[in-house]
């Protein structure tokens, strides 16, 4: 929301948007994937079943719960988004999404008595669980039993059919399910106006037509990202293996409230967003860390521009790629007009999926590492998913899945108070067992909490001159 509000400051125009998702598409026999989709389907079939992949949530419910009404709930919302019964079969190699009927796909509710102390470690475990895509529907749900009145719900999404985004609808219509289940009625909701495979074949669509957004996107992209680096040269702990294990782990961030009020304030004196401070810094902290001066970062936007998608459990999330070019001695402040006009323009372009532009672009491809880029940062601003449930306390609970997607991956999160007063910025870095020791993490996010603190206080300074140390 706040980059859509630069983009109308800046006054942005010029990219042809894409047409909108407003029609429910007329199935073929087999409906194909989108194009994040096949990656994902293409990893798995290269590396076999992974955990990377899976998005966890794991609540406590404390209270009296109905477990037979839960598991109904649990059937209405797999009913309701097609996307959590589609399997991906192939034929002579070229998968497709098959839909199952609702009466073979309800999910089958495990219950699981627990000791209290073994939580944590069966949570993690069942995040860690894998999916055999051709043959198991993409969703995985488990009750533990703690006592009479405490369980942890632990539901776990296969990325192929769910996204960050995806959470809250999801969350939103289970309450409403269970809500109805306990009265002993189904759920009222409106019909969704599309499901996830009429996005496939609108996207599979817009690629195949010649004219319209795509082409002049797919340009833009071709000029910005020409002759980009291969590998960015990270701070590595070890040397970077032929196929990475995608062990990984995370350090903690916790900015203060005092500097997150002076990095917004600094934003709004540039004409930037919060994102892209962040971006900046990042850039600066990498280069002094001797990754170059020419920096690709990734980042991912939601890829949901049309209103009929928005409450629908898929896959949109997209992903952009930001060079930073962080040459030239740049002032902080200098480099963050640089990182605003290139951001700018590089969202005017955000409907090329990210795997149809490596394809056009054609970077050197090695099981060693991710194209394009390695580095990820992501400043979350999905609406929160919340699980609403009649006479009961809901909580969340910690997990791990001990992966990385990426060599690096910066996750942040605002905090605000009841009166939009900033408490701060928490966060985790997510980086490759593989490339980093735990000290080694710790060490870049203390670095670049040093150079936002630096920023804030005198952005007229120069990127080289900030103190790491």
């Amino acid at each position: 929301a706040r980059m859509a509000e630069s983009l109308a400051a800046a006054g942005a125009s010029g990219a042809v948007a894409a047409p909108p998702v407003t029609a429910v598409a007329e199935r073929p026999e087999r409906v194909p994937l989108s194009y994040a989709q096949r990656r994902l389907w293409f990893l798995d079939r290269l590396e076999g079943p992974g955990a990377a992949y899976n998005i966890p949530v794991a609540l406590r419910l404390e209270g009296e719960l109905d477990p037979a009404a839960l598991e109904s709930a649990l059937g209405d919302v797999v009913e309701r988004h097609e996307s959590l019964r589609t399997v991906f079969e192939q034929v002579d190699g070229d998968p497709y999404q098959r839909i199952l009927p609702v009466e073979s796909a309800l999910p089958d509710l495990r219950v699981e008595v627990i000791d209290g102390a073994d939580v944590a470690a069966r949570v993690d475990a069942l995040a860690r669980e894998t999916f055999d895509l051709e043959s198991e529907p993409p969703l995985h749900t488990t009750l533990l039993e703690v006592g009479p009145a405490e369980h942890v719900l632990v539901l776990v999404v296969h990325h192929i059919a769910g996204d960050g985004w995806s959470m809250a609808p999801l969350l939103r219509d289970l309450s409403a399910a269970y809500t109805a289940r306990l009265n002993g009625e189904v759920p009222g909701w409106a019909p969704l106006a599309v499901q996830y495979a009429d996005y496939a074949l609108w996207q599979d669509g817009l690629l195949a037509d010649g004219e319209g957004a795509i082409p002049g996107q797919l340009a833009h992209w071709s000029g910005v990202l020409a002759d980009l680096p291969d590998v960015l040269e990270l701070p590595v702990d070890r040397a970077r293996p032929a196929r990475p294990s995608h062990r990984g782990g995370v350090a903690p961030v916790a900015l203060p409230a005092d500097l997150h009020r002076d990095l917004l304030a600094l934003a709004r004196r540039h004409d930037a967003t919060l994102f892209m401070v962040l971006q900046a810094a990042l850039a600066a902290t990498l280069t002094r860390m001797g990754a170059g001066t020419d920096i690709p970062l990734g980042t991912p936007v939601a890829g949901r521009a049309d209103e009929a998608l928005e409450d629908l459990v898929g896959f949109f999330v997209n992903t952009l790629v930001l060079r930073t070019d962080t040459s030239g001695d740049p002032s902080f402040a200098d480099l963050l007009g640089r990182v605003r006009e290139r951001t700018l323009a590089d969202l005017e372009h955000q409907d090329v999926p990210f795997d149809r532009l490596v394809e056009v672009l054609n970077p050197v491809r090695s099981t060693a590492h991710q194209p394009l880029f390695q580095v990820m940062v992501a400043l979350q601003n999905n609406a929160r998913a919340d699980l609403d449930l009649p006479g009961l306390s809901v909580s969340e609970v910690p997990f791990s899945t001990g992966t990385a997607k990426f060599d690096l991956t910066f996750v942040l999160a605002e905090e605000y108070g009841p009166d939009g007063e900033p408490l701060g910025l928490g966060g985790g870095l997510e980086y490759a067992a593989d490339l980093f020791d735990a000290e080694t993490a710790a060490a870049l996010v203390e670095r670049l909490g040093r150079v936002l603190a630096a920023a804030a206080a005198d952005p007229g300074a120069r990127v080289r001159d900030i103190p790491l140390l």
